[in-house]
């Protein structure tokens, strides 16, 4: 399990720079291990509770804070290295590979200049914090699904609100969106956002009161002649105490699965309100899923032509991505932070949502353990792999490839301490 561990995080880290590479080593083993959680959150005595010299305590935060490596290269490689693996198994349905893309957050109420807010449920309002668009796509590793991710999306320096980082986002992604992947967004995107974008396939979940209409005019009875097409409500809601019904679907399908069946309503070739009917308009269908597993049915958009099964199949396909925030903040502990450079409360995030795809990756590749006697059915979790990492010091027996190792730089003749801040003192040093 630890040299395991120590072997996954050594391919990942061994093209950085010598010396940077090692103290990474050793702060990724401090987020994977889970050691935050017990130090709530500080990051030197985390450190230092995996055995790590004072020295080398210092090593590892500095090359968090100023080492040369960004989240962009450490995510290619990553990606490179997984996908290389014989038991990755992309997921591809009518031959499209679904990549999704969502907005977390890491809240700092404290952090004076927090550079943008996000909503909280718990508080019902939106709450300081340091967010960032995820993007990945959707595989199998040993029949476990992972979300791989692509790209860790920083707010804009000069706009940090949440919208712009949704356009920022789709800007990326339109980018290096293929022919034969579609993105697939939860509840928190428009589809007007998409268009905008110039997101060509997608798929979107819509609230339960959404609206769209033809792409035709209706027929002109009498008045003034229509302008709109008609109407479409795929939901029934209320209004002003009246219940406004649902517009018939164009077509039904069912179909069992898991022993249990579930039901579709479609509506073809819409277009979104106040957009004026015409042949060159981007369409979209409309999709009502009425699962009995769920109290809600799903409302589901998608502007690729698709059997309804691949269209179900696609959405479920967006929840592992939420797993990768979620191992990052509550199970490896870095929901709580206290760095306050402008560049640390960027870097750090971004090495815990690493870590958090680390871990789902390392669970789905290990046997799975039980958490203890209760657990007589485990599953291959980050969570359950993460207890077993807890309190397990960084291994100094373990064989680490050459280039992972300590840079012995000459400086004995640098300014130490408070003097080397003073320009003065380092120019009449290097003199």
């Amino acid at each position: 399990m630890t040299n395991h561990t120590i072997a996954v995080l050594s391919t990942l880290l061994q093209s950085l720079p010598v010396g940077t590479n090692l103290a990474l080593l050793h702060f990724m083993w401090m987020l994977v291990s889970g050691a935050l959680l017990p130090n709530r959150g500080a990051m030197f005595p985390a450190l230092k509770a995996t055995g790590l010299s004072n020295r080398a305590t210092r090593r590892a935060w500095a090359a968090m804070r100023r080492g040369v490596w960004n989240i962009a290269a450490l995510l290619v490689m990553w990606r490179e290295y997984v996908q290389a693996l014989p038991g990755w198994q992309e997921h591809r349905y009518e031959g499209y590979l679904p990549v999704t893309a969502d907005v977390t957050a890491f809240w700092r109420p404290a952090l004076k200049n927090c550079p943008s807010t996000h909503y909280h449920p718990a508080a019902t309002r939106a709450l300081p914090a340091v967010i960032f668009g995820i993007t990945g796509e959707v595989g199998e590793l040993n029949g476990q699904r992972i979300a791989l991710p692509r790209a860790f999306e920083r707010v804009h320096p000069r706009d940090t609100s949440e919208k712009r980082l949704w356009q920022e986002t789709l800007r990326n992604v339109k980018k290096g969106l293929g022919e034969d992947e579609i993105l697939v967004v939860d509840a928190g995107m428009k589809i007007g956002g998409l268009q905008t974008a110039g997101i060509e396939h997608y798929e979107i979940r819509l609230a339960t009161n959404f609206t769209a209409r033809r792409n035709f005019l209706p027929a002109h009875v009498r008045g003034r002649k229509p302008k709109y097409g008609a109407l479409v409500r795929p939901l029934p809601r209320k209004h002003k105490g009246k219940t406004l019904s649902a517009t018939p679907a164009d077509e039904h399908y069912a179909w069992v699965e898991n022993g249990r069946e579930i039901r579709v309503e479609i509506w073809r070739n819409l277009v979104l309100n106040k957009v004026v009917p015409d042949p060159q308009n981007k369409t979209f269908d409309v999709y009502a899923f009425y699962d009995p597993k769920f109290k809600q049915p799903w409302l589901l958009a998608t502007s690729v032509k698709l059997k309804a099964e691949s269209v179900h199949a696609i959405y479920t396909d967006r929840w592992p991505v939420e797993q990768i925030p979620l191992s990052a903040k509550q199970m490896v502990g870095a929901h709580r932070q206290f760095t306050h450079n402008q560049e640390s409360i960027q870097r750090l995030p971004e090495l815990a949502l690493l870590a958090g795809s680390l871990l789902s990756f390392l669970a789905a590749t290990f046997p799975p353990t039980p958490t203890g006697f209760w657990d007589r059915k485990p599953k291959r979790t980050p969570g359950r792999f993460r207890r077993l990492l807890m309190g397990q010091p960084f291994p100094k027996d373990a064989k680490l490839p050459g280039q992972l190792r300590e840079k012995k730089s000459v400086t004995a003749h640098l300014p130490k301490g408070n003097l080397a801040r003073c320009p003065k003192v380092v120019e009449t040093a290097t003199i």
